[in-house]
């Protein structure tokens, strides 16, 4: 039962993976396909570690390790693009009338 349960995360991480990259066709803004493909990209990835620690349960430590610095990795990444692709005209104004 943990071996159907493990390869079922594992397949559906490599299913969020290949879900993620359907965006990069389309015609949306840049940012919102760096969102969708890291958003989708770190679920896969999540759930392939949970699938690994439910199959190799030994290495708990180093796997929960992955995930949570996964985790904090990509919504700092998230954060960082963001930043850097706001108008920076735009935050000035702001901080002036603050």
């Amino acid at each position: 039962m943990i071996d159907i349960l493990s390869y079922g995360l594992i397949i559906l991480g490599i299913i969020f993976w290949f879900w993620g990259t359907l965006p990069l066709i389309g015609n949306r803004s840049v940012l919102f396909k760096l969102h969708s493909l890291s958003v989708a990209d770190t679920l896969g990835s999540m759930a392939i570690l949970v699938g690994l620690l439910l199959k190799v349960p030994s290495e708990w430590s180093l796997l929960l390790l992955a995930i949570i610095t996964l985790a904090i990795w990509n919504t700092v990444l998230g954060y960082v693009i963001a930043y850097c692709a706001s108008d920076n005209s735009q935050l000035a104004n702001t901080n002036k009338h603050d």
